[in-house]
């Protein structure tokens, strides 16, 4: 083989190289995409069903307690209808960072669709879930949201629901689903 040759065989394996590793990183941005949310920092529904999953099984396994949060946000579509669309946007932004401000690493927050989210603490069982519930509550009263200088206060109700040995990530959802609903009527 020639030093010509070689050093062309050489240049392709280089470029070749190059563009797998290219297509790999699309690959895993693809992948990373499929689990969070478009819009806010928060795992999208598909996302968190899976963390879900892992935490009923590590629950399962070493007989630890997990709570579920599920909140819907109270007055969001006054945001969207006095301040815009966009404005709506960027108070979602801020719950969804507020809420992940104020969990540990191996919590997950979730945007289950629309002002609805749902979050999941590993060992933590129902006081501590709803003294978190309380505590986020309290800091969307206080912190509020603050858009082109007009702040809007933000709310939510919030059902709680600790893992009962569920195996249906759905059937948990719906029951913390349910505990907000019964808890927003109450208001």
């Amino acid at each position: 083989m020639t030093d010509v040759a070689e050093h062309d065989l050489t240049a392709e394996i280089a470029r070749l190289r190059a563009e797998l590793d290219a297509w790999k990183a699309r690959a895993a941005a693809a992948e990373a995409a499929a689990d969070h949310d478009v819009l806010t920092p928060a795992l999208n529904r598909r996302g968190f069903v899976a963390a879900m999953q892992r935490t009923m099984a590590y629950c399962q396994r070493h007989d630890v307690p997990a709570v579920l949060l599920y909140l819907d946000m109270d007055g969001f579509k006054g945001v969207n209808d006095r301040l815009g669309h966009a404005a709506g946007d960027a108070a979602l932004v801020a719950v969804a960072k507020l809420f992940l401000a104020n969990l540990r690493e191996s919590d997950a927050v979730g945007r289950m669709g629309g002002d609805e989210f749902a979050l999941l603490m590993l060992n933590a069982g129902l006081d501590e879930g709803r003294a978190k519930a309380r505590q986020l509550s309290e800091a969307m009263t206080s912190e509020g949201f603050v858009w082109e200088g007009e702040r809007a206060p933000l709310g939510g109700s919030f059902g709680v629901r600790a893992w009962e040995g569920h195996t249906d990530p759905e059937v948990w959802l719906t029951e913390a689903d349910a505990a907000m609903w019964v808890r927003k009527k109450g208001r």
